[in-house]
């Protein structure tokens, strides 16, 4: 029996994109579906999602044990995560620690990562304009976790009371976003270093 050759992408998820290929969505609106980026072969699937409004790294494959293997060994991920308001000392040592956010109707306590507040990242404008200076100020951290509950980073943030305005995933293992644009996708070889 011939063994299936399996493709794997890189892909830059822009922002207003659901992290799927198909729908089965009945509402009038039209939600923007990652299909409409590519020609992507058969059976890809996005290994771990991306909400709608966040943007950033997104592995691809087709190979689904592959996917449930990343998914489920706690790999770190980190994200860039600009914020409302000045964070501060106290609020990041919670994040670190551990907050209570909830998840599919439970309370839930995060595990331990790594946060630290950075200087604004160099990002083109996103589509949608978040908001401008007159609604007071923002700042950027880097958080690095390995778990991935639903709409984790937002829970956590607004939790300490920092809402966050925009997200970005930078990194999943050693694979990194770099440079990649918003909508770029790269073929590749095979995720061995994630």
């Amino acid at each position: 029996m011939e063994q299936q050759v399996h493709k794997h992408f890189k892909m830059h998820k822009p922002f207003g994109y659901l992290s799927q290929f198909v729908t089965n969505d009945v509402k009038p609106y039209k939600k923007k579906l990652l299909s409409e980026l590519y020609n992507f072969p058969e059976g890809i699937m996005s290994v771990g999602r991306l909400d709608e409004k966040s943007e950033g790294l997104l592995l691809l494959t087709t190979d689904g044990k592959l996917s449930d293997t990343i998914n489920r060994s706690g790999v770190e991920k980190e994200y860039f995560a600009q914020l409302d308001g000045i964070i501060t000392s106290e609020a990041i040592s919670k994040l670190e620690t551990g907050v209570e956010i909830g998840f599919s109707g439970k309370k839930y306590i995060t595990k331990p990562c790594n946060v630290s507040q950075i200087d604004a990242p160099d990002f083109p404008e996103r589509s949608k304009k978040l908001r401008d200076e007159r609604h007071g100020p923002t700042c950027w951290i880097s958080i690095c976790i390995t778990e991935g509950k639903f709409r984790q980073i937002r829970k956590m943030t607004a939790a300490v009371g920092y809402p966050t305005l925009r997200l970005v995933r930078m990194r999943i293992g050693t694979i990194e976003l770099n440079d990649m644009k918003a909508g770029d996708i790269l073929p590749l070889s095979e995720f061995e270093s994630v």
